[in-house]
């Protein structure tokens, strides 16, 4: 599989279908990223077979995701120091990326760790955020899969943050890469986080990238904190037009009005990601 295959709707479809007609046919797919065409200057690489891991997970809206590691799960301290604890339960993923996997730079800032535990954490949080499980266990451990199966205590338990999201909305929040980003103004981001609004183009402040009607884009508060992804129902040109008027303008600036909202509420995801995540 290569990014591109989950980021094209149509192809993310396919690969759907086809792990589900090899599960009624009774096999076991085994997925890996295709590495001799997925280089940087090709195309967009999935980055860690721990994403493409949850962002698979995501695509067949399965349950729970079991990443195996080289240590027993998530530990409160450096795994290699015996007073390090595992923890069998982490509610928040997010809290614990920040506070378990961490280095101290030598001018003294902290900034997350890559790869290892860092790269599984943050995976975690793919699924989590869209209401799956997860469990991180170790590979070396006999019987891991069989010990989880049983409901043993084995490995660290993440919860979900929420509700199960839906498939589509899945593939708009987590899997495709945004083709731009609106700036939108405190009120507009108020409106969707707190009161379910969609997004009108009165509250858009700015307007980055080059899209077309019905790509992703990303949303981004008056710091350029990415909260939200949804489906543009104008493209670029049309949107730096519209950023900042009413709706009751949008007729008379393009001379037809096909939508009153920019980005429809049921076409939008709210969640932070982005530029608030280092991956």
């Amino acid at each position: 599989m290569t990014a591109e295959d989950l980021q094209d709707r149509t192809r993310y479809l396919n690969v759907r279908n086809t792990l589900w007609a090899l599960f009624q046919a009774r096999a076991l797919p085994i997925i890996n990223e295709n590495d001799t065409v997925a280089v940087d200057e090709l195309q967009i690489s999935f980055g860690d077979n721990d994403r493409l891991a949850a962002l698979v997970t995501n695509l067949l809206q399965a349950p729970l995701l079991v990443l195996l590691s080289d240590v027993e799960g998530v530990y409160d301290g450096d795994p290699s120091q015996p007073a390090s604890q595992r923890l069998s339960l982490v509610a928040d993923v997010e809290d614990a990326r920040r506070r378990l996997v961490c280095d101290r730079l030598a001018d003294g800032r902290i900034q997350l760790s890559r790869g290892g535990m860092a790269s599984k954490l943050r995976a975690a949080g793919i699924v989590a955020a869209a209401g799956g499980h997860v469990v991180i266990a170790s590979g070396r451990r006999p019987g891991a899969l069989t010990a989880l199966l049983r409901g043993e205590d084995v490995g660290t338990l993440i919860l979900p943050e929420g509700p199960a999201v839906g498939a589509r909305k899945r593939w708009i929040g987590w899997t495709a890469q945004p083709a731009g980003t609106l700036r939108v103004d405190d009120g507009a981001q108020r409106a969707l986080e707190t009161q379910g609004r969609s997004l009108l183009a009165v509250g858009v402040t700015q307007v980055q990238g080059d899209f077309a009607k019905g790509d992703v884009v990303a949303l981004s508060d008056a710091q350029g904190r990415e909260f939200a992804r949804g489906l543009i129902n104008y493209n670029a040109a049309e949107m730096r037009l519209l950023a900042g008027q009413t709706t009751e303008r949008i007729a008379e600036l393009l001379g037809h009005c096909p939508y009153d909202e920019a980005i429809h509420r049921n076409n939008l995801v709210l969640g932070k990601r982005g530029t608030t995540d280092p991956a």
